[in-house]
């Protein structure tokens, strides 16, 4: 297992936009580095949004503006320290691939897995912690094992009991109607005389048994590696399972629209609270709409404003069923709920403050998946990118589900959680984004 000292110093190696050791680091004049592509990747992207205006050259890091484009000079120290990582990083795949069976090795690094990623619910590498799950919770690959395993024997063992008494009380039902059967006389029919029915609630026996079945299963489905628990045969490279969608495939998923039918029986229409909009962003005069501007905003929402670039809505639901929709001109954008009490500052490290408490849940939209936050944890979600998202909150039942809205209503991700106190719908938008709140009559 690779030492605290070492990850730390693969992380300070990393570029902030690809997540990978840097190539060709360069170093901006605020003193942050980056990958000469990434960096430059940037600002293109910054020259086209600006669409004929004077682009402004920001860094990503601090968010601190250029007039100019900086020239870009390649970092010679910081590289040779990146080829070093690399050439440790390459002999110490080889290493572990002499030390350990293939099939305890990770595909993508070659590393032994040592730890378990509790947020993506699967076996990672020291190289992992550092790429793909450093805020992730990660316990030893042996603990994690040893609690599985536990958990399983105990409910087997409940089940041999189970079966035991369910044995038991077959036989009973057997000598009841052997006894049944061997009655000398029954009463004619005129006779008032009622036969006594057998009582045995059939229903009262299976109950318990299909419980203890169902965590046995749900037990043995869980997303562990091979070397853990064996994985029905498929396609090598086949896409993970994600719980979400194997709840949907069991109970048979509602024929086309259906489903987005029933939510829309609980519709509500939202508006957005100016009083509480960032600087850069701007609220339609109907308070539908919210723009991310390149300029400040003037004259909009006197009240204390968010300094991260949010916005909430003026509504808030309790206890009920309630569903919403909004529209979004591309990823970058963030859309969940919150207690009234949200913080206003930036959270130091983030952008953004929405679901990194136990107060707010979030959906961050991205270019290639979607991030679940709550309490600072992001969960990771493989999806096609939807511009139609449709929010769904149960209240009573603490079930908050974010839907992608297509040619079929497709189920992204649900929380699940003990409401106490009204939730109100809160947005964060990236530079150029648009987010449209979707109105019924």
């Amino acid at each position: 297992m690779a030492s605290p000292m070492s990850q730390k110093l693969e992380e300070k190696l990393v570029c902030s936009i690809c997540l990978e050791l840097f190539r060709v680091p360069v170093t901006l004049p605020c003193g942050h580095n980056f990958c000469r592509r990434c960096i430059s990747d940037h600002w293109d992207k910054q020259r086209q949004a600006a669409a004929g205006t004077e682009a402004s050259y920001t860094c990503p890091e601090c968010r601190r503006c250029f007039e100019r484009c900086p020239e870009l000079e390649k970092n010679v120290t910081l590289h040779s320290v990146v080829e070093l990582a690399r050439d440790s990083e390459e002999r110490g795949c080889a290493a572990g691939r002499c030390e350990a069976a293939p099939a305890e090795l990770c595909r993508r690094h070659g590393r032994p897995l040592e730890l378990y990623c509790e947020d993506e619910r699967r076996c990672i590498c020291s190289i992992c912690t550092v790429r793909d799950c450093r805020r992730h919770r990660r316990v030893l690959f042996e603990e994690e094992r040893a609690k599985k395993q536990t958990l399983l024997t105990e409910s087997l063992e409940k089940a041999q009991e189970e079966s035991e008494r369910i044995e038991q009380a077959m036989k009973e039902l057997e000598l009841q109607t052997e006894s049944i059967k061997e009655f000398p006389l029954l009463p004619p029919l005129e006779s008032p005389e009622v036969l006594v029915p057998v009582e045995f609630d059939v229903a009262a026996v299976i109950k318990p048994i299909c419980e203890i079945l169902t965590s046995i299963s749900r037990l043995l489905l869980e997303d562990l590696p091979g070397c853990v628990a064996p994985k029905a045969p498929g396609p090598a490279d086949q896409d993970p399972v994600h719980p979400q969608e194997l709840a949907v495939k069991a109970l048979a998923p509602l024929p086309k629209c259906q489903l987005r039918a029933e939510l829309l029986k609980d519709h509500r229409n939202l508006t957005f609270d100016p009083e509480t909009a960032n600087k850069y962003l701007e609220v339609s005069k109907g308070a539908h709409k919210a723009k991310h501007r390149p300029g400040t905003v003037p004259g909009q929402g006197q009240g204390p404003r968010f300094e991260p670039w949010q916005v909430l809505c003026t509504q808030s639901y309790g206890p009920g069923h309630h569903y919403w929709e909004v529209k979004i001109s591309s990823h970058s954008v963030i859309l969940g709920v919150t207690y009234r009490g949200l913080p206003q500052e930036q959270q130091q490290g983030h952008r953004f403050n929405i679901g990194l408490d136990g107060s707010s849940w979030g959906l961050q939209v991205r270019e290639d998946c979607y991030l679940a936050w709550h309490k600072g944890h992001a969960q990771k979600i493989q999806e096609q990118l939807y511009k139609n998202l449709g929010v769904s909150l149960d209240y009573g039942k603490g079930l908050l589900s974010f839907y992608g809205l297509g040619e079929r209503t497709k189920l992204i991700h649900s929380f699940h959680s003990v409401f106490t106190e009204p939730l109100y719908p809160v947005f964060w938008l990236c530079e150029g984004r648009v987010v449209t709140l979707c109105q019924r009559d």
